[in-house]
């Protein structure tokens, strides 16, 4: 009787780890679909990034993720990029293909993959808060997925210009920037409202985007990236006007499910990858 004691390994570099919890949700999925892999979590500093990944490939890693402070930084050690990684700038997910590490990016496709359980992006007209690596990573994939036109909302005028300026020129949709001065009202028409900022993140979980929660319509839908807690001030403002709401804890179960395909080929089971995520009780 043959036994094969090489298990296949996948892993996240970042600085710090400890808190990342896509560990717990990864290795579930493995478990429950009879998969050998393993997933290591690595505290990763930034001048041994580098190391990190000539390591990886070295032995023979299938795939890892990449978190802050390593997303833009790790594209000098790849051999390529996926399409929405190269127009976002920055990568969380790498692959190996044909003994080529190729870079992709998961965050903002996750987002789309948990809003398209509520409702198909195409045509609509989206508001993004924020304009950090969250929004950036968002707002490319919001447009790549038909969203006709994107509003950018954020307090730094450059940060929210460059990136609506991004959108504009290298996705078919149109994007404009809005000064963040004060409580700022979602615009009659919006489809799709998404918060890409860290306000209402643990431990501050009684702060909400300063927006006007009275311009929520029943017919918007409403996003917000925190996972931790999953139903946010804002949400709960959200559902209490008839929204319907996505949490950030899909958002995170849609960059595994949509990781793992790209590592294993399988269609993991999202919800045992959600309840991995509730068990910890974040």
């Amino acid at each position: 009787m043959s036994h094969d004691f090489l298990q296949p390994l996948t892993g996240s570099f970042a600085c710090p780890a400890a808190e990342n919890p896509t560990v717990a949700m990864i290795e579930a999925a493995f478990r429950h679909h009879g998969l050998p892999w393993r997933y290591i979590n690595c505290e990763v500093a930034p001048e041994d990034l580098g190391a990190a990944v000539a390591g990886a490939r070295a032995m023979g890693w299938r795939g890892f993720n990449c978190s802050i402070p390593h997303k833009v930084a790790v594209i000098d050690h790849l051999d390529g990029l996926g399409d929405s990684a190269r127009i976002i700038g920055a990568v969380n997910t790498i692959v190996a293909r044909d003994g080529k590490l190729i870079g992709e990016n998961t965050d903002g496709k996750g987002f789309v993959r948990a809003l398209r359980q509520i409702c198909d992006p195409a045509g609509h007209r989206a508001v993004v808060l924020g304009a950090g690596g969250a929004a950036r990573a968002v707002a490319v994939e919001l447009a790549l997925a038909g969203v006709t036109h994107l509003t950018i909302v954020n307090r730094s005028a450059a940060r929210g210009e460059t990136l609506a300026r991004l959108i504009t020129e290298k996705t078919p949709a149109e994007a404009v920037y809005h000064p963040w001065d004060g409580t700022f009202a979602i615009p009659a028409g919006t489809g799709i409202v998404v918060n890409a900022t860290s306000v209402g993140l643990y431990p501050d979980v009684e702060a909400t985007p300063d927006i006007d929660h009275d311009s929520l319509q029943p017919d918007m839908v409403v996003s917000d990236g925190i996972h931790n807690p999953p139903r946010t001030r804002l949400l709960q403002a959200a559902q209490a006007r008839g929204c319907r709401t996505a949490d950030g804890l899909g958002m995170l179960v849609g960059q595994g499910v949509i990781g793992l395909k790209y590592w294993t080929g399988i269609d993991a089971d999202a919800e045992v990858m959600r309840q991995a995520l509730l068990d910890l009780d974040l």
